[in-house]
């Protein structure tokens, strides 16, 4: 007999999309930058998403094999999961780099909760938070500059003009973080009335390296900037939201509270020259906050359901974002943000309830 009766958790919302349909969708919107990785990059970031997705399929495929449990594989889930977490990692990586995260999100942050559906945090950023725990230097060190750009995506010619190439080695955060913190450390000493003729030069630098990250928003804006495969391009990045945004898979709640609250708290606190010093903008343009903010902090899974929850969750992912930024030990936060607002989820459902309206009245 025909089983008629479902018994779910709620919320109870009838769609005709299926999980198959969203998570192929969600893999279509992650090709334009996923392609943009290979051209900046190189064959390698293809060789390390193609590493990323077998990882992913493989290891759910055998777990769910050796526990006699149905083959999910086919769901489009772990896919996504395999592009995200290669997209969280730099282009030089080593093989088994992208091989170790992907099993780690779908063997520990995935199954064992219960599968798609289930998992209270992100599974692909679970792997990149075990990943950058185990291997920092693998996963904090960018060696490949993209195709066309420089590391810190300050043009070339600036670098050379402004003797800037012993400092711009690096990601445009990782430059920010940096140089913000010699220019901190000078003004100490100026309070202090000591001369350090070393310390004034290197705030110098930092001062005019800070300057040309400011102008380098259209190389932020088109992905010529070093960083991970996936995170370098915001107009890419910004096709494949579009694309989500109008097949209705993804609101603008969490992005655009995420990235808002990112914005002004950056504007406020994190200039050079005291409060509301700040570039919004670099901020904004720089390293996974877009990748991020659209396509894993509005996680089905791991988001609220109710529209003042998913306020409050882009708005918590703003402030941990900005508080790891300048003042944590990492220049990027996205990462840690996203998860540790996942435990929250929970919580934010049940305090943002919408209104119950009607009632029966008791005899």
């Amino acid at each position: 007999m025909e089983n008629r009766l479902l018994v779910s958790a709620s919320p109870h919302i009838a769609h005709k999309d299926s999980v198959q349909k969203i998570m192929f969708g969600v893999v279509i919107a992650l090709l334009p930058a996923a392609i943009g990785g290979v051209y900046f990059f190189g064959a390698q970031a293809a060789w390390t998403i193609v590493l990323a997705i077998l990882s992913a399929m493989i290891t759910e495929a055998l777990i769910e094999k050796l526990t006699k449990k149905p083959i999910t594989i086919a769901d489009g889930s772990a896919i996504v999961t395999g592009i995200l977490l290669a997209f969280n990692v730099p282009p030089e990586v080593p093989w088994w780099i992208p091989v170790i995260g992907s099993a780690f999100a779908i063997a520990i942050g995935k199954i064992p909760f219960g599968g798609l559906g289930y998992n209270p945090m992100n599974p692909a950023l679970l792997g990149r938070a075990f990943l950058l725990a185990s291997w920092p230097s693998h996963m904090t060190i960018f060696k490949v500059a993209p195709r066309g750009g420089s590391l810190s995506g300050i043009n070339p010619h600036a670098i050379v003009n402004y003797g800037l190439d012993a400092i711009t080695s690096a990601t445009p955060l990782n430059v920010f973080k940096t140089q913000r913190g010699i220019l901190s450390e000078w003004r100490d000493v100026l309070k202090s009335g000591i001369e350090n003729p070393v310390l004034q030069a290197k705030a110098n630098l930092a001062n005019n390296a800070i300057s040309q990250l400011s102008d380098s928003y259209a190389n932020l804006f088109w992905g010529k900037v070093g960083g991970c495969i996936g995170e370098t391009s915001v107009f890419l990045l910004l096709i494949g939201a579009l694309y989500l945004i109008y097949k209705r898979y993804i609101g603008l709640r969490i992005p655009l509270t995420y990235i808002g609250t990112v914005a002004l708290l950056t504007w406020i606190f994190a200039g050079t020259e005291g409060f509301f010093s700040g570039d919004p903008l670099f901020q904004v343009l720089s390293g996974g906050l877009i990748l991020g903010a659209f396509f894993m902090a509005t996680d089905m899974v791991t988001s609220p359901v109710t529209p003042k929850g998913r306020v409050w969750f882009g708005f918590g992912c703003g402030v941990i974002t900005v508080i790891i930024r300048l003042v944590g030990g990492y220049p990027e936060g996205v990462s840690y943000s996203i998860l540790l607002m996942n435990l929250t989820v929970p919580l934010l459902d049940r305090y943002t309830k919408p209104k119950t309206f009607g009632k029966v009245e008791q005899k």
